[in-house]
């Protein structure tokens, strides 16, 4: 733990994170973001006082795209960690205040932030302290050009995303940890947590991507690319998420049982696998389909000339291979694909 103080504000950003799905009028669902978001800036002055944040612009980045999405590794006490991953909720939160992302989205990026903060801070979930006052929620100031905010947005979202890539890696590997250590109650319980984290991957990469079109391929997308970069950014490119990737075949080694052999022996675990390798899946469909309402059937900046796809084919084909790859794990499992996946592995 960290800490009374900032055991009571992490409950209480938690609690505000937790009631955004319930606020179905955009006035109240502003008014409830605004609160959130001066609970989560407050969580941030309790960790801040603990001790101040790392200068991440003094660590060197390890590829392309950490530079541009202004991300860094480094070795971490758990308050500097905890503090680095509030920052960028409290970021995300300010920005949802503005950006046109849909209820169901939302919902889903909160639960990503409110697991992100309890974990980070070691917090219990449960009802804030009675001592502590309610925030004061200032009047929103006079907001920045349009087009900074939009461009801050992209970087924000993709941070965000971030944040749960690497949270959902650690919950994994806890959950595989006590697999193989006969702890199956523990297992469950940071499943559920990885799959909090992965249901709101697409939600983090929404919300980042609620920008004009017309304007990100205009002022944004030349920017990833040569000349304004060495290399062409690419996801392959995300340490974060290749974590996570690495976590996620490390578990399904642990467990490699189809649904019917897990569902026999462990119902339970069966059934919180499958939800987590489910929202793998759709976190993967929705990919694509965020790929074409952004760039159509353009290629993407990091494939090669003389590739025969464009972006939103290569994702599909991404999205096939992991559905193929899931088919007999899940209860409803893409046996069309799976079928044809390894007719082209065996022509």
């Amino acid at each position: 733990m960290l800490g009374t103080r900032v055991d009571a504000e992490a409950k209480r950003t938690a609690r505000g994170l937790a009631g955004l799905a319930t606020h179905a009028r955009p006035v109240e669902r502003t008014a409830a973001l605004r609160q959130a978001a001066v609970a989560a800036g407050e969580l941030v002055a309790a960790l801040s006082a603990l001790a101040p944040a790392v200068a991440g612009e003094a660590l060197p980045a390890e590829s392309t795209s950490q530079s541009f999405f202004r991300v860094r590794e480094g070795e971490l006490s758990d308050q500097q960690a905890a503090l680095h991953g509030v920052l960028v909720v409290h970021r995300g939160l300010e920005d949802l205040c503005e950006a046109p992302l849909s209820g169901a989205d939302l919902a889903l990026e909160a639960a990503g932030m409110r697991q992100s903060v309890l974990d980070l801070t070691g917090a219990a979930p449960g009802a804030e302290p009675d001592s502590l006052p309610p925030p004061a929620v200032p009047e929103p100031a006079a907001g920045a050009s349009l087009e900074s905010v939009w461009s801050a947005r992209w970087l924000i979202g993709h941070q965000v995303h971030v944040l749960f890539n690497v949270c959902a890696a650690v919950a994994v590997a806890d959950a595989t940890r006590h697999l193989r250590h006969g702890d199956g109650d523990a297992a469950l319980l940071r499943l559920a947590d990885a799959t909090v984290y992965v249901r709101g991957f697409p939600a983090a990469m929404t919300h980042a991507s609620t920008v004009p079109a017309d304007y990100y391929m205009a002022a944004i997308r030349h920017t990833m690319a040569p000349p304004s970069v060495d290399v062409p950014l690419s996801g392959r490119q995300h340490r974060g998420y290749k974590l996570f990737r690495a976590a996620m075949k490390d578990l399904l080694s642990v467990v490699p049982d189809s649904y019917e052999q897990l569902a026999a022996r462990a119902p339970e675990l069966a059934e919180v696998r499958g939800a987590l390798l489910e929202a793998d899946i759709v976190d993967g469909e929705r990919h694509v389909t965020l790929a074409y309402s952004m760039v159509h059937l353009h290629r993407s900046i990091a494939q090669k000339p003389e590739g025969p796809d464009n972006a939103v084919a290569e994702l599909r084909h991404m999205r096939h291979r992991r559905a193929a790859r899931y088919a007999s794990l899940i209860r409803f499992g893409d046996h069309y694909v799976a079928d044809a996946v390894a007719g082209l592995r065996h022509s």
